[in-house]
Formats: C-alpha cells, sequence, structure tokens
C-alpha cells in the first residue's frame, strides 16, 4: 500500500474528529444524495450522486460511531483494508477481517457498528451501468455465484442473493488489486477514472477466477437471454426486435415478452442503454461532434436523446466532455 495513501487515511476528518468527542453519527451525505420516499423503506436509500462525475466512487467509511441502515441504488463493495467491523446485512450479522471483500446488491440494506482507531474500512461503489454486457460474456463459462450475479445485475434481474462475502485470498492478489485502486483513487492523477474502471473489471474478475462456487447448470432461458443481450451491446446502431425473433426463430411478440419476462426490461430499455452507454464512451474519449455521435449509435432524435442521456448520466453530454 502505498504508504503516503495509507497515512492519509488514518488521519482524523473532521467528521471523525467530532464522531469522536460525542460517539454519536453525524449525516456525512448531502440531502441531495438521498432517494426520499417513504413508501419504499423507514431506511436511507443512497441515489445515484455520487456517480454525476465518475464512474466509480471510493470512500473511507467514518470511524467512531455506528452508522445507521441504509440501502443504495447501486452495487456497492466494502473493502476491510486494515483491522475489522461488525455489520448487519440483510438483517444478518457479518463480521470482516482485515483483507475481506463484501459485495452488496442494490437494495441490500446494512448497518455498521462503531470502527475503532486502526480500522480502515474502504467503500467502493459503482452502478450497474458501469458491468459492460461484453465483459460478462467472457467469464460467461465460469461456474461462480459472483458470475450469476453480476449478470443477473446487467441483465435487469433482481436475486435472491443479496451480498457475498469473500474472505482475505491466501496469494493476496485481491488486496493487491484493491490497494491499486485506493491508491489510485486518492492521487487524484491524469486518467485516474477510466483506470479506477479497469481496474474494477480486473477486481471482479479476479474475485471469479478466485472464488469459485459451483451451481446448476445454466438455465437455458439464461443463455437465450445472454446471447440476446449481446447482439444488442454490437448491434445497437440498426437492430430490431424483429431482426432478433428472426434469428432466434420466434414471434416477435413472443420474444418482446419473453425478454420483459426474464429481466424485467423490455427490448427497447436494454437497446437505449446500449447506445448511451455508447454514446459516452465516444463523447468522453473522442472529439467528434456530439450531432455525429447521436447517428453514430443509432439515435436520430437530439432532443430526446439529450434527455435521456442526463436521466442516465445524471450529466450533460457537453459536461462530460469538458471534465
Amino acid at each position: 500500500m502505498n504508504p503516503r495513501v495509507l497515512m492519509r487515511l488514518k488521519q482524523h476528518e473532521l467528521i471523525e474528529i467530532e464522531q469522536l468527542k460525542n460517539g454519536r453519527h453525524i449525516v456525512d451525505i448531502p440531502k441531495e444524495a438521498i432517494y426520499n420516499n417513504k413508501k419504499i423503506s423507514n431506511n436511507k436509500v443512497i441515489n445515484n450522486y455520487f456517480f454525476r462525475n465518475r464512474d466509480v466512487y471510493i470512500s473511507k467509511h467514518p470511524r467512531f460511531a455506528p452508522y445507521p441502515t441504509h440501502s443504495h441504488q447501486f452495487l456497492e463493495i466494502n473493502y476491510m483494508l486494515n483491522g475489522s467491523c461488525d455489520q448487519i446485512v440483510d438483517n444478518k450479522k457479518i463480521h470482516l477481517n482485515q483483507g475481506d471483500l463484501l459485495l452488496l446488491d442494490v437494495g441490500c440494506t446494512h448497518s455498521i457498528d462503531r470502527l475503532n482507531e486502526n480500522d480502515i474500512l474502504i467503500n467502493l461503489l459503482f452502478r450497474d451501468q458501469t458491468i459492460g454486457i461484453d465483459f460478462l460474456d467472457e467469464m460467461r463459462r465460469s461456474d461462480s455465484i459472483l458470475y450469476d450475479f453480476l449478470l443477473k445485475q446487467a441483465s435487469g434481474q433482481r436475486t435472491s442473493i443479496h451480498y457475498i462475502i469473500f474472505r482475505n485470498n491466501i496469494d493476496n492478489d485481491i488486496r493487491y488489486t484493491m490497494e491499486d485502486v485506493i491508491t489510485e483513487y486518492y492521487s487524484k492523477r491524469e486518467f485516474s477514472n477510466t483506470i479506477i474502471k479497469n481496474y474494477l473489471q480486473i477486481l471482479l474478475t479476479k474475485l471469479v477466477r478466485h472464488y469459485r462456487v459451483p451451481m446448476e447448470r445454466k438455465d437455458p432461458k439464461q443463455q437465450l437471454i445472454v446471447r440476446i443481450l449481446k447482439n444488442i451491446s454490437t448491434d445497437y446502431r440498426n437492430i430490431s426486435l424483429e431482426d432478433l425473433a428472426k434469428k432466434y426463430g420466434y414471434n416477435k411478440n413472443y420474444l418482446s415478452n419473453f425478454i420483459k419476462k426474464e429481466t424485467g426490461k423490455t427490448f427497447s430499455n436494454f437497446l437505449l442503454r446500449q447506445r448511451l452507454i455508447q454514446a459516452h464512451s465516444l463523447i468522453t474519449s473522442t472529439s467528434m461532434p456530439i450531432s455525429e455521435i447521436i447517428n453514430e449509435v443509432g439515435m436520430k432524435n437530439k432532443t430526446d436523446f439529450y434527455k435521456k442521456y442526463k436521466k442516465f448520466y445524471l450529466s450533460t453530454p457537453s459536461s462530460d466532455r469538458n471534465k
């Protein structure tokens, strides 16, 4: 671990100084980050506020006071960099030791007991937009509970598995990758967002490699969904539901209902998402005019594109280009 970064993480932040004085939790997130809907839960639900300027958000969990029960509208990794901690995850008590990693599903509730001086817990937050179907497709042969977890995230399915614990592996391979991510994040160097995003895929791949858990053979329906998502990811410019129905020998309406039933989302949802992801990639990595990018990804209505892009990324194409 980079000594300077580790020293910074061990220092007392302002909120920790206050919590050390009174032992009570001090709210550490802005009101804009709270999804205010009392019909869902009495617990705080944290929204996508943190991803306005980045794909992955990392923070040190504040010490010296218990953290109340909450959930997120994104995926979260808790990594125990130093020391240990106790959490209540999905109503179950979980203990993490140094080097352990906890992956939390969207909507999974958890609370964290008081962390002491030597307990350094790192929170790594990322949306399912960050998990590309191409990346998952490369992992399709791995019989892993993690692969199934991420696959269902990318396809919009909810899973009965709300969290996964990965204990510190013997060769420290996961630890080295996590430390690289943390160092890159806090060093704030050029292109760090791109590097961290790639590190995340490396991390998830290593978790699958090191923590393989046998599962039942993949359901044929799930295999078909993966193939459909792969088709959308590669042919997003011109693909249509009619094309897919013809390719797989199904009636158009049947295939439409099948996709909706198996994933909870429509063909149009997936197609729009893929086009927006590709547009974002071109906007942030090329100098191509945005008007040309809109046509390049298969969208025609400029006003509609801007509206949907802002809803998806919580920012505008122009602001993303100027970052």
